[in-house]
């Protein structure tokens, strides 16, 4: 998952973990803040160590995967390159961009990320002060300024199921 700052990448992975692990799917979460408090501890803001983060947690979230673990990867990833590396070097990839304008994210700025950007105290800041390069065709498109948690939740549920051949329609009737 892929989007700004506070667009709603952590709380839709948060609502897809859960229902996919009352559908008995292993799934592990990466999230970025929690990730560069330990895997990428050290690492600036630059485009070559964001770059580096994206690729650390690719080859995380890769090997897991590997392991038949959904894992489900909300990081900002602001650098279409970067993305598409990790893309082309893992199996099974969806990349899901979490759609919320700037405006929308700074009027939510959970952490006041976007006040400090804006007053020069957290510089290469994605959306203000560093770009971000939107997905040119992301697999799934949230629109979380004007869906709920719930919709933009179900509509990444339903494309992991596609990607992993499974029914949650069939399995809800016993028939897995």
């Amino acid at each position: 998952m892929t989007g700004l700052s506070g667009a709603g990448k952590s709380t839709i992975a948060e609502a897809v973990s859960g229902q996919l692990r009352a559908d008995g799917i292993p799934v592990e979460v990466l999230d970025g803040d929690i990730v560069r408090q330990n895997l990428s501890k050290g690492l600036g803001y630059s485009k070559q160590d964001r770059d580096e983060n994206v690729r650390r947690v690719g080859f995380v979230a890769n090997l897991l995967s590997r392991h038949g673990v959904v894992v489900l990867v909300a990081l900002v990833s602001p650098y279409r390159e970067a993305r598409d590396e990790v893309r082309s070097l893992s199996g099974a990839f969806l990349e899901v961009f979490v759609n919320a304008p700037v405006a929308e994210c700074q009027r939510r700025d959970p952490k006041g990320l976007y006040g400090q950007a804006r007053d020069g105290k957290l510089l290469n800041f994605t959306g203000v002060s560093d770009p971000y390069e939107v997905p040119q065709a992301p697999d799934v498109e949230c629109h979380t300024d004007r869906e709920s948690r719930e919709e933009s939740a179900g509509k990444v549920i339903d494309a992991i199921y596609a990607a992993i051949g499974r029914s949650p329609i069939a399995e809800q009737a016993g028939h897995r």
